[in-house]
């Protein structure tokens, strides 16, 4: 039996899906900030998101690049298996779209000039609409949801809705087999660049600085092995920092992220969405890190996402206020990476939230 030199890395099996929000796994490996903190980090593909988290529940993954809202959906059980997660630190904000067919995307336009509601273009179609999300409890299953509802469209009752792998969703839309989707980008902008569909909102212009992307592990992990927890938060907070810091960083990401083992597509396509062109204002944007405001595991995104799970159904109203979200936010091991970062910690775990409309 071998032991580890106390010098040597030790090795982190991390899990992600291709999107442009796992860039801060990807670019810490790149540039070797896992190294830099006694870590090796060994990055995995996953087909889909259901596929991840059965892998991180299984103990195949270490931690994960997820949706905020997957890991309360698991934490809560709803839809599937119940376990105990945990927040390390939030990836990113903004990022995300929603795309129609060009027909629809024309429906729209024109009921912003007078013409007939959305509503009304979606009852005109000859078979029930169909709507794809990724994770039926997931971020973009809330952001779809949220954005019908203000369309005068009731997602429960009105379509249907179906969980589809980003990848395929640009495709699915340009057979006919999808009325839209919500999904991240670059898909949207894949659905837009081979005309398949048109990107209709920013995830960033329905909540500006909305949380997405969070990186989650077991709570065990984090609980018992807290040095472990703290150092590969600093790792993805470091990333996450580097990406923020230039262009000329989100630039090299989407070469890195071009790989098939990553996402597999041009890296012009994934530079449209990772390089602020001034067709969004800065807030509505892709952010990684936004002086730490941007990984800061903000309890009270929590209660909005729950607070989303009651408004359709899917949880009882709360009848101990949801304390328990103390156990997922993991703000004092996020706390002791910042520090030793020099990364600026706010200073009450509260921001706005969006409200419901």
């Amino acid at each position: 039996m071998t032991t580890r030199a106390a010098n040597d890395p030790r090795t982190l099996e991390i899990g992600f899906m291709p999107l442009l929000d796992a860039a801060p796994l990807v670019a810490a490996v790149h540039l070797g900030l896992d190294r830099r903190h006694g870590l090796a980090l060994r990055l995995h593909r996953q087909s889909s998101w259901a596929t991840l988290r059965d892998r991180l529940l299984s103990g195949e993954l270490d931690a994960a690049h997820a949706m905020a809202a997957l890991v309360l959906a698991v934490q809560t059980g709803i839809g599937g298996p119940q376990a105990d997660l945990a927040v390390l630190t939030g990836l990113n904000r903004n990022g995300q779209a929603i795309a129609l067919s060009p027909p629809l995307a024309d429906a729209l336009a024109g009921a912003a000039s007078g013409g007939p509601s959305l509503a009304q273009a979606l009852r005109s179609l000859p078979r029930r609409p169909v709507f794809a999300q990724t994770f039926p409890t997931g971020t973009h299953a809330l952001w779809l949801y949220h954005w019908l509802a203000a369309q005068g469209v009731d997602p429960m009752r009105d379509i249907e809705a179906v969980t589809l792998p980003p990848p395929q969703m640009p495709q699915a839309l340009s057979d006919g087999d999808l009325d839209g989707f919500c999904a991240g980008e670059p898909w949207g902008e894949q659905a837009e660049a081979t005309g398949a569909g048109r990107r209709v909102l920013r995830s960033g212009q329905l909540w500006p600085g909305h949380p997405e992307k969070v990186l989650a592990c077991r709570r065990d992990f984090a609980a018992l092995q807290p040095e472990l927890a703290t150092a590969l938060t600093a790792v993805v907070l470091d990333a996450c920092r580097w990406l923020d810091a230039g262009a000329d960083h989100r630039r090299q990401a989407a070469r890195w992220l071009s790989v098939p083992e990553a996402i597999g597509l041009p890296v012009a396509r994934l530079e449209a969405c990772l390089v602020p062109d001034g067709g969004l204002p800065p807030h509505q944007a892709l952010q990684f890190h936004a002086d730490g405001q941007a990984n800061y595991p903000w309890r009270a995104d929590g209660e909005w996402f729950l607070g989303q799970f009651r408004r359709w159904g899917w949880l009882p109203p709360a009848g101990d206020g949801d304390a328990w979200l103390d156990d997922v936010y993991r703000l004092d091991t996020w706390r002791a990476a910042a520090r030793e970062l020099g990364v600026p910690v706010p200073a009450r775990d509260a921001r706005a939230v969006f409200p419901p409309p």
